[in-house]
C-alpha cells in the first residue's frame, strides 16, 4: 500500500488473526487437532476454511474473558530492491519502485489510523493502552510491502494504475498480562479500486486506495473480535 509512491499490503503493522478465522466457504472454520496436523513453532494448530490466506489458533482458546483491546503495532517491512537510493535498478526490472522516508511515515500514519478508527467504534470493547486480566493485546505488522508507483518521468505529469501496491498483513491475538499467543492470521492483499479500475496516480488518489485497504482489513478485524469475543471457545475439529 502506499500513498503516492509507497504502499503496502497486508500486514505488519496491524491485524490479521481474527477476520480469517471467518470462512468464506459453506464449511466453518475450524480448528485442526488430529494427529497429521499443521502446528507451529509456538504451539498453534492450522485453522482449516479461513477466510485469511493462512491462519493458526491455540485449540480452545477462549476470547469470551476479554472487554477491552490494547493495540500494538509491530512495525512494517519492504520488499528489498525498492528501497531509497534504488529508483534506476527497480525501474528497469519493473518495480518494486523507490519508497522514501516520508511515503514510510504517511503509510504508517494511514494504517494506524484507520485500525483505531474502526476498531474504536465497537461497541462491545474498549481500546486502552495498558495490560490487564480481560485485555486482549492485537499486534499488527504489515510485511514484504511493495510499491508499484514510479517516480515520475520528466515530461510526463500523468500515471494511471490499477494498484498503488500490495502488502501482507499479519495479526497476532494474544493475552495482554502472559503474552501467551492465541491466534495468528497472514491476508495479503493490494491496494486497489474495486474490480481493479484504472486511476490516476497522485498523493490523493494512492493515500485514499491505501486507506481503503486498511479498513476493509480494520472492519474484517472488528467483527471478527466482536464475534469471537462474545461467542467464546474456539472450535476443534
Amino acid at each position: 500500500m502506499n500513498d503516492s509512491s509507497g504502499h503496502l499490503r497486508k500486514p505488519t503493522l496491524v491485524v490479521a488473526s481474527l477476520f480469517l478465522l471467518a470462512a468464506c466457504t459453506a464449511s466453518p472454520p475450524a480448528i485442526d487437532t488430529g494427529p497429521e496436523a499443521e502446528v507451529t513453532f509456538d504451539g498453534l494448530h492450522e485453522v482449516k476454511n479461513s477466510r485469511a490466506d493462512s491462519a493458526w489458533a491455540r485449540p480452545g482458546f477462549d476470547l469470551s474473558g476479554y472487554t477491552r483491546i490494547m493495540l500494538e503495532g509491530a512495525g512494517i517491512e519492504y520488499r528489498p530492491g525498492g528501497e531509497s537510493g534504488r529508483t534506476s535498478i527497480s525501474l528497469s526490472r519493473g518495480g518494486p519502485y523507490e519508497v522514501t522516508e516520508e511515503q514510510k511515515g504517511r503509510l504508517r500514519s494511514v494504517v494506524t489510523q484507520a485500525f483505531h478508527q474502526e476498531l474504536g467504534r465497537s461497541e462491545q470493547f474498549e481500546i486502552v493502552n495498558e495490560p490487564g486480566p480481560d485485555v486482549l493485546l492485537v499486534r499488527a505488522s504489515l510485511l514484504d510491502v511493495v510499491s508499484s508507483v514510479p517516480p515520475e518521468p520528466i515530461g510526463r505529469t500523468e500515471i494511471y494504475l490499477r494498484n498503488v501496491g500490495e502488502a501482507t498483513l499479519v495479526i497476532e491475538l494474544r493475552d495482554s498480562v502472559t503474552n501467551a499467543i492465541l491466534v495468528r492470521a497472514m491476508d495479503r492483499r493490494a491496494a486497489e479500486r474495486p474490480g481493479g479500475a484504472m486511476f490516476e496516480s497522485n498523493r490523493v488518489t494512492n493515500t485514499t486506495e491505501v486507506r481503503r485497504l486498511a479498513q476493509t482489513w480494520a472492519s474484517l478485524l472488528r467483527t471478527r473480535l466482536e464475534e469471537l469475543m462474545g461467542r467464546g471457545s474456539a472450535q476443534n475439529e
